[in-house]
């Protein structure tokens, strides 16, 4: 049984052939090219017997070449019974026979009329064959794309796609091609689908690491013992491998690579159309849970703020009605530092969530460093009145375009990170101006532990806590430096944390824009 495949042959004729041994093929060719040069040489002896006309014989042998270029692969042939006809004609109806002299030298004529016409004939003739082959090969080329671009539009999964991938790429090269997918990190399966016969596949097992390995070294189709493998790619993300066996791939022509090539960006494009739509499935559930998330913080945050106050003013009452010896005065001055933590909380989930939402309007005007400084130092200063912070500011007044309660809730959140982490030492506060970048550069710089490696590059995520506290660090909860980072952010600013150079500690530093560009633009 015979495959028909697309492929090429001397002479420049490419289409659609049998694939039959080479050597086989030529014998068949000459075996043909003789048999019908031996049938006209036949039939034309029957018309000399008969006493036809000799032209009968001369239209005899064209119609023989005719059929040679037809039948065989391709012009050498055509040319071969031209030239052959012509002796064959010398040789058998013109006298003397049986011999390829000339008598009569008119007959000179007539050969050189015959074989000219004999070889016209035959390129015709072989052109249009060719013309044929060449689009019904087009024809084959375009039915295999379009049942492939309809099958993989069907594809509801990875695996669905590799299975049509593998029965197309198999009937398109005619060999049993193979399948190799990856996962969502671009690193080969472990594993890959072959079809043994139509309908029929088998997965088989592969060296992912090594084929990684030969894929990164070569953008095109790289060599291996047993297989050619071919990437499917997508933004430079390695989605499969498409594998050709060696002994099919060692003879690819130019039109079935480019076949191929087709075929795989088919391929390619099905399988990143399936892994954006997992992308966007799995965005629209983060940003659900996100919402959920944020609904129940709000709920919550509204729930406990109202009973927190209460209890905030009682018990701050009871403390200014004990006397500071009377043990209930460090019970009723615990409960109020355990509430105003909470109370604290509460209102940094309401800020965080409005953030999120976008529904947290800057009130930007205007406002003097040292006026939000000394706000920040107020409000930390109820929580701690014993320790010490200092301040270092410009000496001439600099106004920076803030919101000045969410800046103070900013330098706030600092500082009672600071405080939480640094059990005794210094806690500073550090304005300047860059006037290179039109910036306020704001530092809170304390003399604790510092900032592990591990956690520096998570500092800011939400919920996030130190997994390497000291035994003097305070509780927390992540969402102080979260809530820093977006509201610097909504300011046109940005936020980093590092260690401290001239010792230990940590320093935070946020910027803000000494031009309100929202207010310049208009």
């Amino acid at each position: 049984m015979y495959i028909i495949v697309a492929t090429a042959h001397s002479d420049a004729e490419e289409g659609i052939r049998l694939r039959r041994p080479q050597k086989k093929f030529l014998l068949h060719d000459i075996a043909l090219t003789l048999v019908i040069a031996g049938m006209a040489t036949g039939i034309g002896w029957l018309f000399r017997l008969l006493s036809f006309p000799e032209v009968n014989v001369v239209v005899l042998y064209i119609l023989s070449v005719i059929l040679t270029a037809r039948f065989t692969s391709g012009y050498t042939f055509g040319v071969a019974a031209a030239v052959f006809a012509t002796l064959s004609f010398n040789y058998f109806f013109t006298a003397p026979f049986f011999t390829l002299s000339v008598y009569d030298l008119s007959y000179l004529i007539t050969f050189a009329v015959m074989t000219l016409t004999s070889l016209i004939t035959s390129a015709l003739t072989t052109k249009v064959k060719q013309a044929a082959l060449e689009a019904q090969r087009r024809e084959f080329d375009t039915a295999v794309l379009y049942r492939l671009t309809s099958n993989l539009t069907d594809a509801e999964d990875v695996g669905a796609i590799a299975q049509i991938a593998v029965a197309a790429v198999s009937e398109a090269m005619g060999c049993r091609a193979g399948c190799l997918c990856c996962g969502e990190d671009g690193r080969p399966e472990a594993s890959f689908l072959q079809q043994r016969a139509p309908g029929d596949t088998v997965r088989r097992g592969t060296d992912a690491q090594a084929l990684l390995e030969r894929l990164a070294t070569t953008s095109g189709p790289c060599e291996g013992e047993e297989f050619f493998d071919w990437p499917i790619r997508a933004r430079e993300t390695l989605l499969g491998v498409i594998r050709i066996p060696r002994e099919t791939a060692e003879h690819i022509t130019g039109e079935q690579e480019r076949l191929l090539r087709s075929m795989i960006e088919s391929i390619s494009l099905a399988m990143d159309r399936l892994r954006i739509a997992r992308e966007r499935i799995r965005s629209r559930e983060e940003m659900a849970q996100e919402r959920y998330r944020g609904n129940l913080l709000r709920a919550i945050s509204h729930d406990l703020r109202t009973p927190l106050s209460g209890i905030m003013g009682t018990s701050e009452m009871l403390m200014h009605m004990t006397d500071r010896d009377d043990p209930r005065y460090d019970m009723a001055q615990g409960i109020y530092r355990e509430v105003e933590w909470l109370h604290a909380l509460v209102e940094n989930i309401l800020n965080l969530t409005r953030l999120q939402d976008g529904r947290l309007v800057l009130n930007k005007q205007p406002e003097a460093v040292e006026e939000v400084i000394g706000a920040a130092l107020s409000t930390i200063g109820k929580r701690a009145p014993d320790r010490e912070i200092t301040a270092e500011i410009p000496s001439d007044v600099l106004y920076v375009p803030m919101d000045i309660h969410l800046i103070s809730q900013v330098l706030v959140n600092l500082l009672d990170n600071a405080l939480k982490h640094t059990p005794q030492g210094e806690i500073k506060i550090t304005v300047r101006e860059d006037c290179v970048n039109h910036l306020a550069v704001f530092t809170v710089a304390d003399r604790g532990s510092g900032i592990s490696a591990a956690d520096l590059p998570h500092i800011f995520q939400m919920f996030y806590t130190s997994k390497s506290r000291g035994p003097d660090a305070q509780r927390g909860v992540g969402l102080g430096l979260a809530i820093c980072e977006s509201i610097v952010t909504a300011h046109g600013g940005t936020i980093t944390a590092g260690n401290r150079t001239d010792g230990s500690g940590a320093e935070f530093t946020f910027t803000l824009p000494l031009e309100d560009k929202d207010n310049a633009k208009q």
